[in-house]
């Protein structure tokens, strides 16, 4: 959530900040800002005066009463003085609303550009920061994904069958190879990045995806979970939205839990940063666009992925950003696999993030670099809807409490590396070859064969 202090502030320049990821295309309802704004104005002035005048009336009636005054003297000083209480609870209950409205339109509105993004609209304006790895060349036709991991067993029609589309079934040495995969990256964030590792919850409640920023704004993206009173349970996505009194939504990636993990806390200085990863599923009512990525398994309702997220000292949250990426870089260095890093532009960004770095791997059948991490800094878009402060000390002793930086990244989408794997590490008879990294957790196999 943006600071409203800085629209009271500098409303001008908060509108060509967000007119920088939207172009044209007006993201913040200006007039009825200010018309909110100077009616809460309006209100907290009129209340402060209300609320004066009946301290002046309370003082007359006391020292009319300390003079022996009957009640009659008394009685129309009381009855200005009742008459300014109903004045101000109505003014409360306005302001209430008023301060709704205006949480409802910060809510709605995404996290300002960092100076350092690049302008562009779409995928167009990104700009490539660096490349790594030779691209593969092969004596042979390479197959794609689909072909090359059937025989593995990759398995799209039994996962049609079981879910419908853009849900995939593993076996076999596919299944091993996945398992593999987010073993080695758990192992290598915990071990040598300095994470802790964690296993969260795959359900949460509303407030939680509020706190991120999936929600409201990507309510029909999210599988929504909900619980009859009478203890049914059901599940829905799309239009219908929950159909019960507990609302609560699987999670689109262990981002959600793992972020809040510091909500409504202080944190003392020493304790940052926090660094966390978990391996979890992850559920997406919207898994793209229409007609995109139909084939194999770049695209899915339900996918793995090891997400990192670290909560920092807003002075030393760049430094993590770069941190971060790198950390999601080795990954695909110890499975060999080339990759390109990418500056997201303003109008490609995610809601929350203020600068996003995407990590894409190449994929021989597809002959393109696709995402396979996204790494964001979210200042304190996130921290302010969480409440998530920590503690500065300042000349020595402590000072007020500030909001955490914000940060997470994919570490890797599993199923995608194991898409980049299938494709660059394919070999004439249809195996696959295993990098040495990875050979220990697969017994020591240097080839899956088929």
């Amino acid at each position: 959530m943006l600071d409203i202090q800085q629209l009271r502030r500098d409303l001008d320049g908060v509108v060509a900040q967000l007119a920088r990821r939207s172009g044209a295309k007006p993201l913040l309802d200006v007039a009825r800002f200010q018309t909110l704004e100077a009616e809460r104005k309006q209100i907290q002035t009129a209340t402060e005066q209300a609320q004066a005048r009946r301290n002046v009336l309370s003082k007359q009636v006391g020292q009319l009463k300390a003079r022996g005054a009957a009640a009659g003297d008394t009685a129309p000083l009381m009855a200005e003085a009742n008459a300014l209480a109903e004045q101000m609870k109505a003014g409360a209950e306005r302001l209430e609303a008023v301060q709704a409205e205006l949480a409802a339109l910060l809510m709605s509105l995404p996290n300002l550009p960092h100076a350092s993004v690049p302008e562009g609209a779409d995928e167009t304006g990104n700009v490539e920061v660096r490349r790594w790895g030779a691209l593969p060349q092969f004596p042979f036709q390479p197959r794609d994904q689909v072909d090359i991991g059937a025989a593995l067993g990759l398995d799209i029609e039994t996962g049609a069958k079981l879910s419908g589309s853009r849900f995939t079934f593993l076996r076999g040495a596919a299944a091993r190879l996945h398992r593999a995969l987010a073993q080695l990256m758990l192992d290598t964030h915990t071990q040598a990045h300095g994470y802790t590792e964690c296993y969260t919850p795959y359900i949460v409640n509303r407030e939680i995806l509020e706190g991120t920023g999936q929600l409201p704004k990507f309510k029909d993206d999210m599988f929504w979970v909900f619980r009859g009173g009478d203890g049914s349970a059901g599940a829905a996505g799309g239009d219908g939205g929950p159909a019960a009194a507990t609302e609560q939504y699987l999670i689109s990636t262990s981002e959600i839990p793992l972020t809040n993990t510091v909500r409504e806390l202080i944190l003392e200085a020493a304790a940052l940063p926090v660094r966390l990863t978990a391996h979890s599923p992850c559920f997406r009512s919207e898994a793209g666009s229409a007609g995109r990525d139909t084939r194999g398994i770049i695209r899915q309702h339900q996918f793995d992925k090891v997400e990192m997220v670290q909560v920092t000292h807003p002075d030393k949250s760049y430094e993590a950003l770069e941190q971060m990426v790198g950390h999601a870089e080795a990954i695909l260095r110890l499975l060999e696999l080339p990759y390109r890093v990418m500056t997201l532009c303003a109008g490609d960004m995610g809601f929350a993030a203020a600068k996003t770095y995407d990590l894409e791997v190449w994929l021989p059948a597809q002959g393109a670099y696709r995402e396979i991490s996204s790494c964001s800094n979210c200042e304190a878009f996130q921290a302010r809807r969480m409440m998530a402060r920590f503690r500065p000390v300042v000349d020595g002793k402590p000072g007020k409490p500030e909001f955490v930086h914000t940060l997470n990244g994919s570490g890797l989408a599993v199923g995608r590396t194991l898409v980049a794997m299938l494709e660059n590490h394919q070999t004439a008879a249809g195996g696959v070859r295993i990098p040495a990294a990875l050979r220990p957790y697969l017994g020591g196999a240097e080839v899956l064969q088929p």
